[in-house]
């Protein structure tokens, strides 16, 4: 079958890479792709959120099945463009119609999706403009520091954690009434911080079955230590070793069984993936947040592990039959370090010339913000390459990982030296 993948990052030339082994695969397109992708698949610059362009793409190329990457043509609507329309409703979309991408789409919604099917989360209120003063005696009922997240998409940075009561007054105020995240932040959800270590645990689901993916852990920060600023992630491991089977046993009875149930219970028809983001309190789970796609970096260790045809998970996620699928992991342990710009997450500069990526060979590179300019490679963006490496422990996957970023260079390139410092 001819399949297209939309997006441009990490997490899309992973996708590509793991469904490019498929013996199901005729033809493989990547809108809009990176440089890598340009290696194994056709890229077509269009934009995913760009529907029209998207439908003239299926049709031309004959394609039956898409690939959703990021979350903002979920929650747009494509797989409910896909459905409304003659052409292309035999197409199987893998990632979740409108109403079920909500869950990440509104923050407000996950939360009251929680409560409603009792999955274990953080104590929260949302906020308006109109119920602002409410909001700062609200936060007066909790202790520093002061969690607020912005109810829409905000590109990852709708979420702000505080120590002083003050200062969140005046976030929360900035949020409401200034519009600090645009219409992102027209609502602001206010929660209980919890003090716990934070993983990742992602499930495929066609809506009745699910298969749990392997767990995760990302690293935000740009700095060593887990300090300064937040980014889109800086390097995962997988698998997480504190989440063990009698945590993950848990995760599964209070977290995911109650999600998928919950889904049927609301009449919402889920095929895709659900990206769990956990806080893992005194060994007991609870939910910090859906996503409804996989996380990028957590792609590029997840994926690697897999041993089966993802081609065939995907056709039992669109045909309901998940359950009858063969699914296997590998034992070995991923991990992933993200070459970033410098600059990045603050202002970077693009066009840098990348030498020494196409030389390794016990390593995976995943390209992100990548593109070609000739025959070269440049850097496209703030995060450039993910480095991926298996080992039969987290140290010997890092090793490799870090041995092989010593050839590749591209100016003013910057990575953490410490990804999995403390699992290790």
């Amino acid at each position: 079958m001819n399949i297209l993948i939309l997006g441009s990052g990490g997490r899309e030339h992973a996708f590509a890479k793991k469904i490019a082994e498929s013996d199901k695969v005729s033809r493989l397109f990547v809108a809009p792709g990176n440089a890598g992708t340009a290696t194994i698949a056709t890229n077509v610059a269009i934009n995913p959120t760009d529907f029209e362009s998207v439908k003239a793409l299926v049709l031309e190329n004959a394609i039956s099945m898409v690939i959703v990457g990021p979350e903002a043509p979920l929650v747009a609507g494509v797989h409910d463009f896909f459905v409304a329309d003659e052409m292309l409703k035999h197409v199987s979309v893998i990632g979740p119609k409108k109403d079920g991408a909500l869950l990440e789409g509104s923050k407000d919604y996950s939360k009251q999706f929680m409560e409603k099917h009792q999955i274990p989360t953080a104590k929260y209120q949302s906020f308006t403009a109109e119920t602002l003063e409410a909001g700062k005696k609200f936060l007066e009922t909790f202790s520093p520091p002061y969690v607020l997240k912005a109810d829409g998409l905000a590109a990852g940075k709708g979420v702000l954690i505080i120590d002083d009561l003050e200062e969140a007054r005046s976030e929360l105020e900035e949020m409401l009434s200034n519009e600090k995240f645009g219409v992102a932040s027209s609502t602001v959800v206010i929660e209980e911080f919890l003090d716990g270590i934070e993983l990742s645990v992602f499930v495929l689901t066609d809506g009745i079955n699910y298969k749990v993916l392997p767990s995760a852990k990302d690293y935000k920060r740009i700095g060593e230590g887990d300090t300064g600023l937040n980014t889109g992630g800086m390097g995962a491991i997988s698998p997480v070793p504190f989440a063990d089977d009698d945590f993950l046993q848990k995760v599964e009875e209070r977290v995911i069984k109650p999600t998928i149930n919950g889904l049927q219970k609301d009449a919402i028809d889920y095929r895709g993936f659900i990206f769990i983001g956990l806080m893992n309190v005194n060994g007991d789970p609870y939910v910090i947040e859906y996503n409804v796609r996989m996380g990028d970096p957590e792609t590029e260790v997840v994926l690697p592990r897999i041993a089966s045809d993802l081609v065939d998970l995907f056709e039992g996620v669109a045909t309901q039959k998940l359950a009858d699928k063969s699914y296997e992991v590998s034992s070995q342990t991923a991990a992933t370090v993200m070459l970033v710009s410098g600059g990045y997450p603050e202002a970077y500069e693009k066009g840098k010339l990348i030498t020494g990526a196409d030389t390794i060979e016990d390593s995976i590179v995943y390209h992100a913000g990548t593109a070609l300019q000739g025959n070269q490679v440049v850097t496209n963006g703030g995060r450039v390459m993910a480095i991926t490496s298996l080992g039969d422990t987290i140290q010997e996957a890092l090793n490799k990982t870090y041995a092989n970023i010593e050839t590749i260079s591209f100016e003013k390139m910057n990575f953490r030296k410490d990804i999995g410092f403390d699992l290790v």
